[in-house]
């Protein structure tokens, strides 16, 4: 909420507040990757099966995903400051459980709480980035660094994740968030102010269950397939639960008075249109760290590391080009620089289909990490921007919270469905290939799931060039933006 007695957007402590939103939203970031480098670890500790070994990331993902519609809905009317420090203060206590967690089980727990805390805490941060800087030039400077993390945090997960694991221990990867939420909530209470939406607050609890457990299912679903087919009772069951429950969810939503996801808000284009890009844009660039991570260390051989920092030029790459695209964004308008940026990326992915066990990182890895870094820099920002186009004080939340949502379903949905298509493709070229050694597989198997990842970056491109319709002028208006 703005102070009336300086001019909108003039808060005298706003770069103050970007700062600590851009250090909870680093924090929410790294935790997607940083534990990836952690898993053998822990599965060697904890006696984990490979079975199991997948919920250390989609316990998190899937309560994150599940839940960011209720968090920002929840931010929106109980007070985005105040619902921003409990999620920084919450997402501290289930870091450290998970730090000290005994038991695989313990683990699990933890990292579903962690999922829960963060999906209060995101969309409450990009809701504070909204109604604190309402100046134009200065938002898409605020979004520039958003954006910049939200692009290279995974990259710089996997560094730390890999030095907290050679150096210290597996638990770190968890415990670290810990200090850094306890001392981004201590500037919290200074330098971010609070703001809330008016009118009814009552909570859709039927849109809450349908939503949750349709995505939870639709989730599990893929991640059924991966391990036991598309065929699999179990998968299909998921898959058409998750449907029947998702379908409840649209109509239940334009039936309810005050409802969690509100029509208004996915219906208009612009937004429509961010959200489902931003679904397609996570499906092809999550699978992406995963399968190129997985090359470098078992393939190439790198150690959790090495691999990490090889990732260094992606994250150089997102900062460079971020700044780039915050200031040619006024200038331009969104679609002139995502649509082009998302065609680059697919480039960028594509490039990667040439690896095989006997390339090298600088002639195949490193050439395809500097162009997609360059084209989603470009990419991260203006979305961020259109998927709040025109909405109002009251939808802040929820409408971050979609862009939020459907990055993280679009990356547990992409990486179950092509780890399934990698997996396949291994399989089928060792059975062709039987003097082959398996890591000619592994490695074909990536490859094409490679190719997959940049198709759905195109159809990304093809769904923005073809929803957005706002101009330059819808940027640097001020009319619309939400001020109060």
């Amino acid at each position: 909420m703005t102070n009336p007695n300086y001019p909108a957007g003039q808060a005298p402590d706003r770069w103050r507040t970007l700062l600590v939103i851009a250090v909870a939203q680093l924090m929410v970031v790294l935790d997607s990757s940083i534990v990836n480098i952690a898993i053998p670890s822990a599965k060697a500790e904890l006696g984990i099966s490979d079975a199991n070994q997948q919920w250390v990331i989609t316990a998190y993902t899937l309560a994150f995903g599940s839940l960011l519609l209720l968090g920002g809905r929840i931010a929106d009317f109980v007070g985005r400051k105040k619902i921003f420090m409990i999620g920084l203060l919450g997402f501290a206590a289930a870091s450290a459980l998970g730090g000290i967690a005994s038991t695989q089980e313990l683990l699990f727990a933890s990292r579903a709480l962690q999922g829960v805390f963060g999906a209060l805490l995101a969309p409450a941060a990009l809701s504070i980035v909204s109604v604190t800087f309402t100046d134009p030039k200065e938002r898409a400077r605020a979004f520039g660094v958003y954006g910049a993390i939200s692009g290279g945090g995974a990259a710089i997960g996997l560094i730390l994740g890999g030095a907290l694991t050679e150096y210290f221990s597996w638990r770190w990867c968890l415990g670290v968030n810990t200090p850094i939420a306890i001392a981004a909530a201590l500037l919290a209470i200074k330098y971010v102010h609070e703001s809330k939406a008016g009118g009814d607050h009552s909570y859709d609890l039927p849109g809450v269950f349908t939503a949750s457990a349709g995505l939870f299912a639709l989730v599990y679903g893929f991640n059924e397939a991966a391990t036991k087919g598309w065929s699999d009772n179990t998968t299909l069951t998921f898959l058409g639960v998750s449907v029947v429950l998702l379908a409840a969810f649209v109509l239940i939503e334009t039936k309810v008075a005050n409802p969690l996801m509100p029509m208004r808000v996915v219906t208009e284009r612009n937004r429509g249109g961010s959200y489902l890009g931003s679904l397609v844009v996570g499906a092809g660039l999550f699978s992406m760290f995963l399968f190129l991570g997985l090359y470098l260390q078992t393939v190439l051989g790198y150690t959790p590391l090495r691999s990490g920092f090889a990732f260094l030029p992606f994250t150089a790459g997102i900062i460079v080009f971020a700044g780039i695209a915050s200031q040619l964004l006024p200038k331009v308008g969104p679609k002139p620089l995502m649509v082009p940026g998302l065609v680059a990326a697919s480039v960028g992915l594509l490039m990667l289909t040439r690896i095989t066990p006997e390339t090298s990182y600088v002639t195949h890895v490193l050439p395809s990490l500097l162009i997609m870094s360059s084209g989603m820099a470009l990419v991260f920002i203006p979305l961020s921007t259109t998927s709040l186009h025109g909405v109002g004080n009251r939808d802040a939340g929820v409408a971050s919270a979609l862009l939020n949502t459907s990055q993280q379903v679009g990356g547990s949905l992409g990486t179950a469905l092509l780890n399934t298509v990698a997996a396949t493709a291994a399989t089928s070229y060792m059975a062709s290939n039987p003097d082959r050694t398996p890591a000619f597989g592994i490695t074909h198997g990536f490859t094409v799931a490679f190719t997959v990842s940049s198709v759905l970056l195109l159809v990304g491109a093809v769904v923005l060039f073809f929803f957005i319709n706002i101009g330059k002028e819808a940027v640097v208006e001020t009319e619309g933006a939400i001020a109060h």
